[in-house]
């Protein structure tokens, strides 16, 4: 470590999930210093006195196993949270921090899961779209302007995530059984995965799972089964897996109207940052993804081609981005690597 004595320069960055949480501190050169893993800081789902509670405890089991002084203020503090979506809640959350704990960071800056993961792969901004359990979309200009699309949950929305998925799956299988509508393909192979994923016997099995003792993880967890299925050539999972692809292409068409030219113009086309696990189905994905990139959905259209993008990739936690962000905020000169945080799994021309 370079920084010694007083003139110790340490930088934290925390990503924040619904599951788990990542904790990294750098030395002032940019050297990671230790990264380690930790509970949920949803401050949603957990409150946020829980919350700055438990990324308290990660600063300082990160101090200790780094070696660094347990009573070390770190010169700044990013944290890329699931949650905070909102600048007034994300305010008190700093406040909250300040006062409960004065000397854990000197700045702090607060933002969602989804602006972390752009900051890691691009300095010039660049659009998110998440699909794991759930789905969400962002868009960050070069100029510092916003836009969103999706983030509402199972019930609202999730579209092309592994909730969806499964979703549509069940949904498929209960109106067949229902003589409602007929499927689009042979049933034969979901059945089997649904009644073996949830350990059930008929289809009335399937509403505890939905109501009693719903688990939206359990109930997502199904996604693997019927990728396995698609990978095998079963028909109904691939066609569901390329309405998957085309709902998660929508959040580009959506997005579209709001994405300056500097961004659709970058080198390598508009940068889109994938993260969660349904994007390593992307085989399965590409056509209907294509397609729906190619859409403009909504009722806001605009001139702007889609001339070109590419997929990218974190090789890195997101928590980088956060400590990226929060010594930008705390007007410290500090290095980043952006090339080594991302790669570029996919690029179209369209």
């Amino acid at each position: 470590m370079s920084d010694t004595g007083e003139s110790l320069v340490v930088i934290g960055g925390i990503e924040g999930g619904g599951g788990h949480s990542v904790a990294v501190l750098f030395d002032s050169k940019g050297n990671k210093l230790v990264e380690l893993q930790g509970p949920c800081t949803n401050h949603w789902l957990i409150g946020m006195d829980e919350c700055q509670n438990r990324v308290h405890a990660m600063i300082q089991e990160g101090k200790k196993k780094a070696g660094l002084p347990e009573d070390l203020s770190l010169k700044a503090l990013g944290l890329s949270l699931s949650g905070c979506e909102d600048d007034a809640t994300n305010e008190e959350l700093k406040q909250g921090f300040m006062k409960k704990f004065p000397s854990l960071s000197l700045s702090y800056y607060v933002c969602s899961d989804t602006m972390g993961s752009i900051a890691t792969a691009s300095e010039n901004g660049g659009l998110v779209i998440i699909s794991g359990t759930g789905s969400n979309s962002f868009l960050l200009n070069p100029d510092g302007s916003t836009a969103r699309c999706g983030g509402w949950g199972y019930l609202l929305g999730d579209e092309g995530s592994a909730f969806w998925v499964a979703d549509q799956a069940i949904k498929i299988f209960i109106d067949e059984e229902d003589n409602r509508r007929c499927p689009p393909h042979d049933t034969t192979y979901i059945r089997k995965a649904i009644f073996e994923h949830f350990k059930i016997t008929d289809r009335f099995g399937l509403l505890e799972h939905c109501y009693t003792n719903f688990s939206k993880a359990v109930y997502a967890g199904l996604c693997a089964r019927l990728a396995t299925g698609a990978h095998a050539g079963d028909a109904l999972c691939l066609h569901i897996f390329h309405e998957a692809g085309r709902s998660l292409g929508e959040y580009v068409g959506a997005l579209l109207p709001s994405i300056s030219k500097e961004l659709l113009n970058e080198p390598n086309g508009l940068p889109i940052i994938c993260v969660g696990a349904v994007w390593n189905s992307f085989d399965l994905m590409e056509k209907g993804f294509t397609e729906g990139a190619n859409t403009q959905p909504g009722p806001r259209k605009c001139p702007n081609a889609l001339e070109r993008f590419s997929l990218l990739q974190l090789q890195t936690t997101l928590a980088v981005g956060a400590a990226y962000m929060g010594a930008k905020f705390a007007k410290i000169d500090f290095p980043r690597e952006y090339g080594r945080n991302s790669k570029v799994f996919f690029s179209k021309t369209t």
